[in-house]
């Protein structure tokens, strides 16, 4: 990770960490890298979320574009994969988001890809912080009829939707299937898909006003879903999360179902159907163990990788990999997209029900995950709080507790200035003592 770019963008308060000035400064190097730097002219692809910080640095960076001589085409609200699609299927030579995800509204971030839909290489990432930093040479402004342009690029965005329906065989008619939109980027895509699929749908987080977004609601907020899902006697429930690169899953009895269980759920029908590669999924060292030894009893391996969804798709490349995936929801589907999608997540999950014709618990048969606790501890230096001799001796004292029947992880957050605990146990309790322990030493460095 650089210094402004972490596994999954440049990413901070809004107005603070990230600001106009960033965003103008990254558009002109974008224009220029993918421009006269490669004796072309930029064609970039923006779209945003529905965070009131996403309108003025949506606006910053496509000046920076044009004032590099590049054309920025605009999607306006949007989710992150769909910026993803459009710049393959539109044949951008970069794409950009501007959203800070599943954080608050008073953060925002910015996240790049390149040709390939991919997220943006070291090198590329390395260059921009150069440039930021004033380490490099100032860039040459285009002029006269060499200067870029803004474009209304909605298009794209229906394009999208549009391939969206065709990923579906079946007709949903007869579910009933809530939805929380988070207040984000999915508030208006999630609800006209699952219409124009046959799905009669019960909508929450729809109605994003700028500073709503994600607050209560949402992948990281269940409950409400739950609420829907129990009280209108629902099918299924699917809650994303600010940019709807994630889903989370809710099952007609109202019991959540994470990124785990869909993985287990969607190994399970893609190697029945001759088309899980070598019978192996990729996970990250922070998945559920239970999802590991429930897939391993049906003939199905993981490979485990570092923490965040760029190394999930970097290790399913490495290996002809077809799923991968967090437990927060972030999966990916490797013959259909480059990066995680909440509606694809969703839509499989929905295909599966309509091919087994069984309710979604049903799909769970034979998944036991072990029992986990998850905590995140705000920080003042994330990396050196992790080389504190004081965290390691409690993650010793940990070991120790847990005899080897469990595990503990305790990382730096790659998009904030947290640390995260994460402890399994054959215990809840155990796991729970445990992990309340390690938070308590670190809110003490």
């Amino acid at each position: 990770m650089g210094r402004y770019f972490g596994t999954d963008g440049f990413r901070g308060a809004a107005g603070v960490d990230v600001t106009c000035e960033h965003a103008y400064k990254i558009g002109r190097y974008l224009g220029w890298f993918y421009g006269v730097n490669s004796s072309k002219i930029c064609r970039a692809v923006i779209g945003k979320d529905t965070r009131r910080s996403s309108y003025t640095l949506e606006y910053a960076m496509a000046a920076g574009i044009a004032a590099s001589g590049g054309d920025a085409h605009i999607m306006h609200v949007t989710t992150t994969p769909s910026v993803s699609y459009a710049t393959i299927k539109g044949g951008f030579d970069c794409g950009i988001m501007i959203s800070a995800s599943h954080n608050p509204f008073y953060d925002n971030g910015i996240k790049i890809f390149n040709r390939f839909g991919e997220k943006a290489d070291a090198k590329l990432i390395a260059g921009i912080e150069e440039y930021l930093d004033e380490k490099i040479l100032p860039l040459p402004y285009a002029k006269g009829e060499h200067i870029g342009r803004s474009i209304d690029y909605i298009a794209g965005r229906n394009t999208y939707i549009g391939y969206l329906i065709s990923l579906a065989a079946h007709s949903y008619k007869g579910l009933k299937i809530g939805l929380d939109c988070a207040n984000g980027s999915a508030f208006f895509i999630a609800p006209a898909l699952f219409e124009a699929l046959g799905a009669k749908i019960y909508c929450i987080g729809n109605s994003p006003d700028g500073i709503n977004i994600n607050d209560n609601c949402g992948s990281t907020k269940i409950s409400a879903l739950q609420k829907l899902v129990i009280n209108n006697g629902l099918d299924m429930g699917f809650a994303f999360d600010g940019d709807a690169d994630r889903c989370i899953c809710v099952d007609e009895r109202g019991q959540v179902i994470d990124g785990d269980g869909i993985l287990y759920i969607c190994a399970n029908r893609l190697k029945e159907d001759g088309a899980l590669n070598n019978d192996k999924i990729v996970i990250t060292k922070v998945n559920n163990g239970g999802l590991l030894k429930s897939l391993k009893n049906r003939g199905i391996e993981c490979e485990i990788c570092e923490v965040g969804d760029r190394f999930v798709y970097e290790s399913m490349q490495k290996g002809g990999i077809m799923l991968g995936g967090e437990s927060s929801g972030h999966v990916i589907f490797g013959k259909i997209e480059n990066t995680g999608d909440g509606l694809v997540t969703a839509i499989n999950v929905c295909e599966t029900v309509c091919e087994k014709k069984c309710k979604i618990s049903a799909l769970l048969k034979g998944y036991v995950p072990f029992e986990q606790v998850n905590a995140s501890v705000k920080v003042g230096d994330k990396f050196a709080v992790l080389n504190d001799e004081r965290l390691k001796k409690a993650i010793l004292s940990a070991n120790e507790r847990l005899l080897n029947k469990g595990r503990i992880v305790v990382r730096a957050s790659g998009t904030e200035q947290v640390i995260r605990v994460t402890v399994e146990s054959e215990s809840g309790d155990l796991a729970a003592d445990i992990c309340k322990y390690v938070c308590a030493e670190i809110a003490t460095i």
